[in-house]
């Protein structure tokens, strides 16, 4: 494949990947595969419609829009750091936040909408993590983005951007013509996509648009699209694991992929591969990440999640030239629309009692 046609797959991907800004709720449940969940709000203890909703993480404007949709509906706008307790008495549902001070005050409680996709933490709050108060999230959404943010890692330590970047700050070092040793085309090489779910999705499309062979794993079937060569099971990654150049971890956070690339995981690795973190901080045992990169066993690695996180100042990994770190924003930029299109159809659905979409199941952990 030419760099021209090569340009052209990417730009073709990316187009058809990304929701244009007025995107559809049905086009949005066709894009992403959004599921519906098994039960209806109305069949849930408490829920009695839309009377009160706290909010938080909207803009003015959205909040106008929200108001002007369910005129009956009595909104509560919230600021994340100065929140009151009290207000939470009796609302429905909270939108934004997943504070178990509300939580434990908000007693007709029935439904939370977080704004990010990781469901961890607000599992940890008991009412939230048994089911009983039902919990839905932005899993998905920002899947198109972050793909792209994975592959700008990859593209940016197969050429050793990081160091070049350096070098062009200070002057240090620089010498013309130097090509830095391990520089690599992605183009051939093998990518391996540790969770197929939205975020692993977008990855591997971006990833099989540059020309390279994608693998990768997910734990509820073999089935995968056509730009993916094989899908293993989880169990399988291990086996995986050696044929990659680059590997994509965007595995969620539950009590089986804690720590789950370690010691022995890095040690099956191809001896230089290129290593990006856009899923969770804690899917990956950072003492032994730290070890592989200094013995080279890892050549690189692109971190948009840590544990722990942020990194404190002088943590080891900030000492790597070939390692990129970026503050848990891979999410950021361009999908907006898409979240609040999300929001609007899972609050019409709520008010009729309806099932809402995007339910978090609490046994596996998203």
């Amino acid at each position: 494949m030419n760099r021209i046609a090569i340009f052209a797959a990417i730009l073709a991907v990316m187009l058809a990947a990304t929701a244009p800004a007025d995107v559809s709720i049905d086009e949005l449940v066709i894009q992403a595969g959004i599921v519906e969940g098994d039960v209806a709000t109305r069949d849930l203890p408490n829920w009695r419609g839309a009377k009160k909703i706290m909010i938080a993480r909207v803009s003015a404007d959205d909040l106008s829009d929200l108001k002007r949709l369910y005129p009956e509906t009595e909104f509560i706008p919230v600021r994340p750091d100065s929140i009151d307790a009290s207000e939470a008495k009796d609302v429905d549902a909270i939108v934004g936040l997943c504070d178990k001070r509300l939580v434990a005050a908000a007693t007709r409680l029935v439904w939370i909408q977080i704004a990010w996709a990781g469901a961890e933490s607000c599992l940890s709050v008991p009412r939230v993590g048994s089911g009983e108060v039902v919990l839905t999230n932005m899993q998905k959404m920002s899947a198109p983005v972050i793909g792209e943010h994975a592959i700008a890692m990859a593209m940016a330590l197969a050429r050793a951007l990081p160091v070049y970047a350096k070098q062009m700050q200070s002057g240090e070092g620089e010498t013309l013509y130097a090509a830095r040793p391990g520089m690599m085309p992605l183009a051939g090489k093998t990518m391996l996509v540790a969770g197929l779910g939205g975020i692993g999705t977008e990855a591997a499309r971006r990833g099989a648009a540059l020309g390279m062979r994608v693998i990768g794993t997910r734990s509820s079937s073999r089935e995968g699209p056509e730009f993916v060569e094989y899908v293993g099971l989880a169990d399988e990654l291990l086996e995986l694991a050696p044929q990659a150049d680059v590997i994509v971890n965007a595995l969620p956070l539950t009590s089986t992929t804690r720590e789950l690339m370690d010691k022995e995981f890095f040690g099956a690795t191809r001896r230089g591969v290129l290593f990006v973190n856009v899923g969770r901080g804690a899917t990956v045992d950072t003492d032994a990440l730290v070890a592989a990169l200094n013995s080279g066993q890892v050549g690189g690695a692109g971190l948009d999640v840590t544990e722990p996180e942020p990194l404190p100042v002088g943590h080891p990994l900030r000492q790597f030239d070939n390692v990129i770190i970026t503050p848990h924003v891979a999410g950021y930029g361009g999908e907006r629309a898409r979240h609040m299109t999300l929001l609007r159809e899972n609050l019409r659905r709520y008010a009729a009692g309806n099932p809402l979409l995007n339910v978090v199941d609490p046994k596996k952990g998203y």
